[in-house]
């Protein structure tokens, strides 16, 4: 009996023991505020109130907090990804399957509800801003167009999404016309680490989108007209996700002339105590093509950003050494932005718009659409999670 008791308070004393050499761990281990490999901020330390025990929301911030410092938590969720594949035999890890060195994340079943969502934004946005002109849109394919299917990985129907898509603008007599650029791209065209393109291999989509747009004469997409600069150690979004080693990638942006020349106006950074000031308004904050500085006091965790300063709800992009005084207007998600720099020889103004964080209703007050060639251009995820856009 007495044995049986020793065994029991041994576990019990073993265990608190555990625990309090976790908490001092967590209490001395170095903090940090961001996860470079996720690419996000990490949970604060909590603090104390009244009403924060109250409402119960202190607890919840605490285990949050405890999780994101949790001690080795990196080389913990590498263990776990591990044991997912080469144990459990999954495919997948927190969604991310790995292929000849791609990581890429699932995205499936196709959203057909989200189509006619689409199409009926474009549809309204048109009515109200651009009726009457000339309107074009293009899915961009993502890494499971070329990976999924191939490698027994479930995938959406591609042609279906494109069918759909076509069948609801359809509806509207010809007012929006298709670019079809799935052809010009391969998976060699991405970052292994990242869900996007790579700029220095976008000339053939590019020229595909300029020769519809009808505009291809301004632009000479030769590797040669320009000078191509790195940028090192990129680990792209998946990187954090698939908690699996892999090699940085390398990010190109290529620069000439007229890119050096161009300015980028963005909404969010021209905002004064309520007061936007426009990009021809003095004291109106006007940056370069390539944003590679990062502010002081913030932190840049995706240096794709690099590329007209990331996403953001509206740009104004002024390009002085055009060889037209033609403007675009791009309906866009984070793919553009680096996909933009090679049309700014043939328009000497370029608007991108990301619904995602301006509401549609609010672009009469920023934007003049007039005699503009408009350019949906968006990734499967958004045509596949249209809810997104506001």
């Amino acid at each position: 009996m007495k044995n049986k008791r020793w065994k029991q308070e041994i576990t019990i004393y073993s265990f608190v023991l555990f625990m309090l050499g976790i908490m001092i761990m967590i209490m001395l281990y170095p903090k940090k505020t961001v996860s470079e490999s996720e690419r996000r901020k990490l949970a604060a330390r909590p603090v104390l109130t009244i009403e924060s025990l109250l409402d119960k929301s202190f607890m919840e911030d605490t285990e949050a907090y405890l999780l994101d410092h949790f001690p080795f938590r990196e080389k913990l969720r590498r263990i776990k990804a591990y044991f997912a594949y080469d144990v459990l035999r999954q495919k997948e890890n927190n969604g991310i399957y790995v292929v000849n060195g791609h990581a890429s994340k699932l995205e499936y079943p196709l959203n057909e509800a989200s189509i006619k969502r689409l199409a009926q934004k474009m549809t309204t946005l048109k009515q109200q801003y651009f009726a009457g002109q000339n309107t074009w849109y293009a899915m961009i394919p993502d890494k499971n167009y070329f990976l999924a299917a191939v490698n027994g990985y479930p995938s959406i129907d591609y042609n279906l999404m494109v069918s759909s898509l076509h069948e609801e603008l359809g509806k509207q007599d010809g007012e929006f016309q298709y670019i079809d650029i799935f052809s010009s791209l391969e998976i060699d065209d991405y970052y292994h680490t990242d869900t996007h393109w790579k700029q220095e291999n976008l000339f053939d989509t590019a020229a595909c989108i300029a020769d519809a747009l009808g505009v291809k004469e301004y632009l000479n997409l030769q590797e040669n007209n320009f000078e191509i600069n790195k940028i090192n150690d990129f680990y792209g979004v998946y990187y954090g996700q698939a908690a699996l080693p892999m090699a940085p990638d390398t990010i190109s942006y290529l620069t000439n002339e007229t890119i050096h020349a161009a300015s980028v106006w963005n909404l969010e950074k021209n905002m004064r105590n309520g007061t936007v000031i426009l990009p021809e308004e003095e004291g109106a904050l006007l940056e370069p093509i390539y944003q590679l500085d990062v502010p002081e006091g913030t932190l840049r965790l995706d240096k794709y950003d690099a590329y007209v300063g990331g996403a953001a709800s509206l740009q104004r992009i002024k390009s002085p050494n055009a060889a037209s005084d033609k403007k675009l207007i791009i309906f866009r998600d984070s793919y553009t932005s680096s996909l933009v720099p090679l049309f700014l020889e043939a328009y000497s103004e370029i608007v991108l718009v990301d619904l995602r964080y301006i509401s549609s209703s609010l672009l009469g007050e920023y934007v003049d659409f007039a005699d503009a060639d408009i350019l949906f251009l968006y990734g499967v995820s958004i045509v596949n999670n249209a809810s997104i856009l506001k």
